[in-house]
């Protein structure tokens, strides 16, 4: 880091001593053993880890928080164990290594939640937005300590009031082997309040499905959707095998390196207005993953264009393709829940044997394919595309079988074959997050997201609704973007023009009509 557009993170986060006995001695039973989906997240060199990022509108009191922590989070059994190597269990898909277990241990709540002492130079010279992107992207350089359980909280309390106006920020990191997103979504939303109402939990988004057909299908139609369900996890399956071993992005400027990375990562938020994504869903009549992909697909063909351009000397071309290639290979990894049960759980089901949503990573894979090309004539395009993809990927078991076929690479052959696709060029995520305003332990929350870091593309994009926003969430590697910013600013003007224009088309509509 230079010295003159930050500060010292090490000054602020100091050697944590945690006072546990060696982990691997005296042990005592060994408890349920690491999910084979968990396994892939300890891949040798690419640790994944999930960052939660809440912002609260005051300052946060140091002992009841942390008091609020340890009722919340110890009720939990991964919260309060340490991954231990069975040696007795030894096999050829784990390369000789033991397999891991869960162990119960005591828990020392100091040495989970910290509050660094922030001195008001440390903020006075980057300002307090600054100070906490570089503070958190510190924090993912530095991997959690194995002889303890596998997640930390760092609160930070600010001199000043940040941009999304928040007086103080949680930074909640968990190693990803402890739950998906869902998972952890599910934790946190249990012991949430309504911000309208402290008694009140806040409501659970509810998962939509589409309405059931009001005429029985016929037997051909039956047989025809069918068949174009297994033709199309056929086609998924064998791409997304191609992809892992062979098939790679087109090399572009928002490509990384291949191998596995740990190099830290600068998480940053930027939140739109739900209202703006929901009326753009209305007049498109899609959905709102539709224009959420719209936008993104915009953004990264406008980002693209300018850094081809600056490749390019900045000469301006006038025409659909702009400073991009003809042909660009570019695709993202995107992950989807393949619980029976969709939408957020209360987590008392969750941890219940045998539940349809039961806690841990369940989590599938599916290849994306974007197009990145200029749309300036019709904006609303690039949502009718998304349309187009979202429903075909619909259509598609290729979620479910990437999930099972990564557990039997993983079983059978270990490290060397299962992984998680790494030649697209980014990582995607979404979630609903909660409807309303909330507070959390009794702070009022001005902003909510999460992203991962420790994974081996340069870019993850997550996005997740908050009452009344929308905020795309990024997490980057500064070795390929100086400014990732930029994106943000592309993401917020990608918006806006497929809104003015979806205005357009209403007002077109309406003229129709008469």
């Amino acid at each position: 880091m230079e010295a003159n557009t930050t500060f010292e993170f090490q000054s602020l986060l100091k050697p944590v001593k945690t006072g546990c006995r060696d982990p691997t001695k005296d042990h005592g039973e060994l408890g349920d053993p690491l999910s084979p989906m968990a396994r892939l997240f300890h891949r040798p060199g690419s640790s994944l880890y999930i960052m939660g990022l809440v912002g609260s509108k005051t300052t946060i009191d140091p002992h009841h928080f942390k008091a609020s922590v340890a009722s919340a989070f110890l009720a939990y059994p991964r919260f309060t164990s340490l991954l231990v190597a069975d040696k007795k269990k030894k096999t050829f898909a784990s390369e000789g290594s033991a397999k891991m277990r869960w162990v119960k241990t005591e828990v020392d709540i100091d040495q989970h939640v910290f509050f660094p002492k922030i001195e008001p130079e440390d903020t006075s010279d980057v300002g307090v937005d600054k100070f906490v992107e570089e503070y958190t992207r510190g924090l993912t350089g530095i991997p959690l300590d194995m002889s303890k359980p596998l997640w930390d909280v760092h609160v930070l309390n600010l001199d000043k009031m940040t941009a999304q106006g928040a007086l103080a920020v949680a930074l909640f990191r968990f190693h990803h082997c402890i739950g998906d997103g869902m998972s952890l979504m599910s934790l946190f939303m249990s012991f949430t309040r309504k911000a309208s109402d402290p008694n009140a939990k806040p409501s659970l988004p509810v998962f939509s499905k589409k309405k059931q057909q009001t005429y029985p299908m016929s037997q051909i139609g039956k047989f025809l959707s069918s068949l174009r369900l297994l033709w199309n996890t056929l086609v998924d399956v064998l791409n997304l095998l191609a992809t892992v071993f062979f098939l790679d992005d087109t090399p572009n400027p928002l490509k990384g390196p291949k191998d596995a990375r740990q190099s830290p990562r600068r998480i940053i938020l930027k939140s739109v207005r739900l209202e703006d994504i929901k009326f753009v869903k209305n007049i498109t009549k899609t959905t709102v993953n539709d224009v959420v992909m719209g936008v993104i697909e915009s953004a990264l063909s406008r980002y693209i264009n300018g850094r081809y351009g600056q490749i390019n000397g900045g000469n301006k071309v006038e025409n659909n393709v702009g400073n991009l290639p003809q042909k660009l290979r570019f695709r993202a990894t995107m992950t989807f829940n393949i619980r029976a049960v969709q939408g957020i759980q209360a987590v008392e089901n969750m941890i219940k044997k045998d539940s349809p949503a039961r806690w841990g990573n369940q989590l599938g894979y599916v290849i994306y394919s974007f197009k990145i090309m200029m749309r300036d004539n019709n904006p609303l395009d690039y949502v009718y595309r998304a349309q187009t993809m979202m429903n075909r990927k619909k259509a598609s078991m290729e979620s479910y079988f990437s999930h099972h076929i990564g557990r039997f690479f993983l079983n059978v052959f270990g490290f060397k074959i299962a992984r998680i696709p790494t030649n697209p060029t980014i990582w995607f995520s979404n979630m609903m997050g909660p409807q309303e305003e909330i507070c959390i332990f009794g702070y009022p929350v001005a902003y909510l997201g999460c992203s991962c870091f420790g994974q081996t593309v340069a870019l993850m994009i997550h996005v997740m609704s908050y009452a009344d926003n929308l905020n795309f969430i990024l997490s980057t590697d500064d070795d390929i973007f100086s400014d990732p910013h930029e994106i943000c600013n592309d993401l917020e003007q990608s918006l806006e023009v497929i809104k003015m224009a979806a205005v357009a088309k209403k007002n077109d509509d309406i003229s129709k009509e008469r």
